[in-house]
């Protein structure tokens, strides 16, 4: 059973909602109630809880500074609210403390026990992903203490050529482990999903990989075995490595890559991850696998542009493209932000990803050319405003950035503001200043001070000059503008939430309910009930 606390300062909405749902049924204990938040933080530092339950709006402190404070101190725990308000600050803060469901009051035990349900299964899940990490950290502390370590460091030493090859061959000879064969490769087998520590804390990360790494050994040593084709260790960065011998050089090459292929589709089929193989080139002799080994490591590198998931077989041919086949790229680039054509601009980009995507480019060479197409973008846009920039954590993210598809999404949005910037400097001055009014009424239309005066002061403009040049650029007047953006706003309301029309009035500029009535009838045809009525609240 899961426990829940449920908080919401209405001791009938508590006692509702405690008395419909069969908590037991859902897998779920009601092990508490509280009226705010405060007292929700108090019971859950005594009595940890897996789900909270919580509306937002209580005295004290609110449902979203329970959720923050939960998000902080207990991220174990699964909040769901529950609330009459709809508005999208309230969902984006939900989102920013993880909340899993966010349900707009009236709600009924059906609809509560449809997400406790989808929560149950969630959390279900989590809990066998606890107990199958639980049970290979066992494993994993076994494993680190029998001979297959010491067997595993003896191979690295002599893949890697940091040790005398007999000495190596000699210890492994000791363990059982013979080595022979006209032919030897080593393969390298990256799991994706830590190639690159995305944020979040390293040093768990690097524990979970070592026991991912552990599984994927397994895996492949299985396999290799079932082949007798070589053996397979984990080294000390938890990349796990293949060692491959044989007689048969020629025929084995094909094998080779269908035992790596096979070593894929059983990872993925057990731990649904993601792994990169690279085969080194052939050597005829156990002195020379560091060379294997390096080339198979130095392959890796073109995942950056391949993607996830690939088999680089280093021998073939690995030519890195020229890059001097997208030197027209960037002049069409600059031809798109000077014409403003946003299609013309997608259409390069897409050719440019996909051009390094189907080529053996590495990280570095790929920044060189990013690099220059950022600057291309910027000096274009620089043309017609002198404001725009290149900021640096702009180009340290592309340079950063994971794999070609991640780098081409943040130039992209970089493109994309430079096309915005580029199109606000082409307008005459009045455009931009009607513009520039528009937004402030769109962020300031709930003021039911806001008039001209307000707006000519953030304008530095005449009220006669303003007024002139807004009807030119707008077709409307500025009180036109202001009752359409207040109107728009609050059709949204009435069909978005359970507010009452006072507090509607009062979000939307209007200090007189009565006036905002009318105001909405002459727009729309309809007072507010009729049309919240209409619209299926």
């Amino acid at each position: 059973m899961y426990k829940v606390l449920l908080v919401d300062d209405e001791i009938l909405v508590r006692k509702a909602i405690g008395k419909k749902l069969e908590w037991n049924q859902l897998g779920f204990e009601l092990v508490g109630d509280c009226e705010n938040g405060k007292d929700a933080i108090e019971f859950v530092k005594e009595h940890p809880v897996d789900v909270v339950l919580t509306d937002i709006c209580m005295p004290h402190i609110d449902g979203m500074g329970l959720s923050k404070w939960l998000y902080e101190n207990c991220p174990q725990t699964t909040i769901i609210i529950f609330s009459g308000y709809s508005d999208f600050e309230y969902a984006k803060q939900a989102l920013q403390y993880k909340v899993a469901e966010y349900i707009l009051k009236p709600v009924t035990a059906k609809e509560l026990s449809e997400v406790l349900t989808r929560i149950r299964k969630k959390l279900d899940g989590e809990r066998k992903q606890e107990q199958r990490l639980d049970t290979l950290s066992r494993a994993y502390r076994n494993y680190t203490k029998n001979e297959s370590v010491i067997i595993g460091k003896a191979l690295q030493r002599l893949v890697q050529g940091t040790q005398d090859t007999m000495q190596c061959l000699q210890e492994l000879d000791e363990f059982g482990v013979r080595i022979e064969g006209s032919a030897f490769r080593v393969a390298a087998v990256d799991i994706d999903l830590y190639t690159e520590w995305k944020g979040g804390n390293e040093g768990e990360l690097k524990k979970e990989s070592a026991l991912m790494a552990f599984v994927v050994e397994n895996v492949s040593s299985e396999i290799v075995a079932e082949h007798h084709a070589g053996i397979a260790y984990r080294d000390s960065d938890n990349r796990i490595c293949i060692l491959f011998w044989t007689n048969r050089p020629n025929e084995f090459r094909r094998e080779v890559e269908e035992i790596c292929r096979e070593i894929q589709e059983n990872v993925y089929r057990a731990m649904k991850l993601c792994v990169s193989v690279a085969i080194g080139c052939y050597v005829d002799t156990p002195d020379l696998l560091y060379q294997s080994y390096e080339c198979a490591a130095e392959a890796l590198k073109y995942r950056y542009s391949r993607g996830m998931g690939a088999i680089f077989d280093c021998e073939e041919q690995i030519c890195e493209a020229d890059f001097k086949e997208l030197s027209g790229e960037l002049k069409k680039i600059a031809l798109a932000i000077r014409s403003g054509d946003g299609t013309q601009m997608e259409e390069r980009l897409v050719y440019i990803e996909t051009w390094i995507r189907e080529r053996m480019v590495g990280r570095n060479r790929a920044w060189g050319y990013l690099n220059r197409l950022l600057h291309v973008i910027h000096e274009m846009v620089r043309e017609t405003d002198e404001a725009f920039t290149l900021p640096e954590d702009v180009i340290s993210s592309v340079a950063s950035a994971y794999s070609i598809k991640e780098a081409m999404k943040l130039v992209r949005q970089y493109a994309a503001k430079g096309m915005e910037a580029r199109a606000r400097s082409g307008q005459t001055s009045g455009e931009r200043q009607a513009a520039m009014a528009l937004d402030y009424i769109r962020e300031h239309y709930g003021d039911s001070e806001l008039g001209l005066n307000q707006i000519c002061e953030y304008l530095n403009i005449s009220t006669s000059r303003f007024s002139s040049i807004f009807k030119e650029s707008t077709g409307m007047t500025f009180l036109e503008a202001l009752s359409n953006i207040r109107m728009e706003k609050a059709r949204q309301l009435l069909c978005q939430t359970t507010l009452k029309n006072y507090e509607i009035a009062e979000k939307v500029g209007f200090s007189d309910p009565h006036y905002f009535s009318i105001a909405f009838k002459k727009a729309t045809g309809m007072t507010p009930k009729e049309y919240a009525r209409e619209n299926g609240r």
